[in-house]
């Protein structure tokens, strides 16, 4: 004679399918996404029909181009993106050699003022300091930190625009 089952199977099943519906009413739910590049060159991912004008260059998993429709026009190894003009691609290094020689300005000033501060690893103490030897060497580290980090900035920026054209 089978055995009756008990409420903690009921509530055992119950529990099972509060968790499946709301899976179940969520696969479908789900769509593709496509990616599109407008008019200007510039990509958009979404779900959503583009505005016309814009050319489909894949949509689902994979990435792969969409059935009859062609890629936008690229670059050798340039992987599906669009080609930019002489012109504009000088305008855009010229702007980024500007920006990065601005910032490498700005932290040249920074590491002049960490310096200062830092004092060659003896600044003053300050007159809780004296009472806390700890804090003084807290600080201390923290003024050689940013040292450290300014230079290493410097550094990097340097390397940029050394590999700017």
């Amino acid at each position: 004679m089978p055995r009756p089952l008990g409420p903690f199977a009921f509530a055992w099943c119950a529990r099972a399918i509060a968790w499946c519906v709301p899976l179940a009413i969520a696969a479908p739910a789900m769509a593709d996404i496509c990616k599109y590049v407008d008019r200007d060159g510039n990509l958009h991912y979404t779900n959503v029909a583009p505005e016309k004008g814009w050319k489909k260059l894949s949509c689902g998993v994979g990435g792969s181009t969409a059935p009859g429709e062609k890629g936008v026009k690229s670059a050798p190894g340039s992987a599906g993106f669009p080609k930019v003009d002489t012109g504009t691609q000088k305008g855009r290094d010229d702007l980024r050699r500007k920006v990065l020689t601005e910032e490498l300005a700005t932290e040249e000033k920074l590491l002049a003022e960490a310096r200062v501060a830092y004092a060659g690893g003896a600044p003053p103490a300050l007159p809780e300091e004296k009472e806390v030897p700890q804090k003084y060497a807290e600080r201390l580290a923290k003024l050689r930190q940013g040292v450290v980090l300014h230079e290493k900035n410097i550094e990097a920026l340097k390397k940029e625009l050394a590999a700017t054209r």
